[in-house]
């Protein structure tokens, strides 16, 4: 039967007789059926009844329903939840959008915004590696101010190492230009003979310039006049070194006629254990008296003598520089 739910239930032997327990009425076209429970007249004996009412009792699943209606709403929901799937599932595919052509506007904000980006990172880049040179500009200048205080210290003893060679060449040239003197102060002439002569090279400070000097680091002084200053301090170590090299050579003129007036023995003699020249004390006599000769080596001495004194005005000159700079540089760069 078209719309009925059929139970077959077996009776004597092996015949099975149909019994309708539903109908499927629809209440209209569009919605749901429904199902009207209904028997058929059909003959059942008393044995069949009874095996279906213990089987009915024995088996839970089979009991009817208080309301037929409300067995049916699992599958009602079931499909009503496939309905709603099925139309999401179809809402959910949309057209693709596409995009029209750019126009000229587009393309100038994006080029505007690259070239902003660029350039701001090019600004942050310039500020940072100006910072860094700055910084670097100061430690230079810094350690330019300890090497001219070094180069203070050097020269004041300096000075005073001049002052005394140019005092005891003095007396050994009086002493050479009267053969009689020296033949009354022999430990005198001795003495300044051989100390009078001694000279140091002066060794300055110089680290800080030959590293600006040789690694390009003179860009990095910003100021012009302070870079001017420190060049023009420098510059002067030239003529002291132009004027050592010339002492230097006088001084080897001065040996040669010295070995032929002066005895080494009284020279060795002269020498302490501590490596010090001590003054003779018995008047040591020369090898000669010979008036030219005396003459020859004191014009030597005199001649070692003015470029000591030439020195010597170097030498405050480019202290007095030296001392300068050091101020200055400590004011530009507000040095503590």
């Amino acid at each position: 039967m078209p719309g009925a739910i059929f139970e077959y239930i077996s009776t004597t032997g092996n015949e099975c007789i149909p019994f309708v327990i539903a109908t499927l009425k629809p209440a209209s076209p569009s919605a749901i059926p429904t199902l009207s429970v209904m028997r058929t007249n059909l003959p059942i004996t008393k044995a069949m009844a009874e095996d279906k009412e213990n089987e009915t009792i024995d088996s839970p699943e089979n009991t009817p329903p208080g309301n037929p209606s409300e067995e049916i709403t699992p599958a009602q929901h079931t499909e009503a939840n496939q309905s709603t799937q099925e139309t999401e599932q179809m809402e959910v595919h949309h057209h693709a959008h596409h995009e029209g052509k750019k126009n000229w506007k587009s393309y100038f904000w994006e080029f505007l915004m690259l070239f902003l980006a660029v350039f701001c990172g090019f600004l942050a880049e310039y500020q940072l590696e100006h910072k860094i040179e700055k910084d670097r500009e100061l430690q230079f200048i810094q350690s330019l101010t300890t090497d001219l205080g070094d180069d203070v210290k050097s020269l004041k003893e300096m000075i005073e190492q001049e002052h005394r060679g140019i005092k005891y060449l003095d007396t050994l040239v009086d002493l050479l230009n009267d053969p009689q003197l020296a033949k009354q102060h022999g430990d005198q002439l001795y003495y300044v003979a051989r100390i009078g002569p001694r000279s140091i090279p002066f060794a300055n400070n110089n680290r800080t310039f030959d590293q600006l000097k040789n690694s390009g680091g003179f860009r990095l002084i910003r100021k012009m006049d302070a870079s001017n200053h420190i060049m023009g301090y420098y510059n002067q170590f030239s003529w002291i070194r132009l004027l050592e090299d010339n002492y230097n050579h006088e001084f080897d003129n001065f040996k040669q006629v010295a070995a032929k007036i002066i005895d080494p023995l009284i020279l060795r003699r002269q020498e302490a254990d501590n490596g010090t020249i001590e003054r003779s004390t018995d008047n040591p006599a020369l090898r000669t008296y010979d008036t030219e000769m005396l003459k020859e080596l004191a014009y030597h001495a005199v001649q070692m003598n003015g470029s000591r004194r030439s020195k010597l005005l170097l030498f405050e000159k480019l202290m007095k520089s030296a001392e300068d700079l050091n101020i200055y540089l400590e004011k530009e760069y507000h040095l503590d």
